[in-house]
């Protein structure tokens, strides 16, 4: 790319400064280390039991194919925590991830464009 076509990225409006943003995003890393447990799958009680059979269940997708194991009380209640806390992982990464975009983009030099690329296209809307 010639240097020509290389500018540095003006200041653009954003809705939180690059600081604010950097910390922001320094909270979120910080918090990955508290997460406990986690696990892919979902947990559910069932409300009948079954003879001989558990109250109790966790299911997953393996290979394409849904696999479900029967689990105890304990299990469940620990099962059902590490699954809670995947998700709040995957809400955290993908927050640190649009925050990553926004500093990116704002604070290095940008190619030209004819139109500016839009919240949407960058994920942080």
């Amino acid at each position: 790319m010639l240097d020509s076509q290389i500018k540095l990225a003006p200041m653009r409006k954003l809705s939180r400064s690059i600081p604010t943003l950097e910390r922001q995003y320094d909270r979120l890393r910080r918090s990955l280390a508290r997460v406990g447990l986690i696990s892919q799958g979902s947990v559910l009680q069932r409300s009948a039991l079954t003879s001989g059979r558990s109250g109790f269940q966790w299911t997953r997708k393996v290979a394409q194919k849904t696999v479900s194991v029967a689990l105890s009380r304990e299990q469940f209640a620990a099962m059902r925590k590490a699954v809670s806390n995947r998700q709040k992982l995957r809400k955290t990464l993908h927050h640190m991830e649009s925050i990553s975009r926004q500093i990116i983009f704002a604070s290095t030099p940008d190619t030209r464009r004819r139109k500016r690329v839009s919240r949407k296209v960058l994920g942080t809307i």
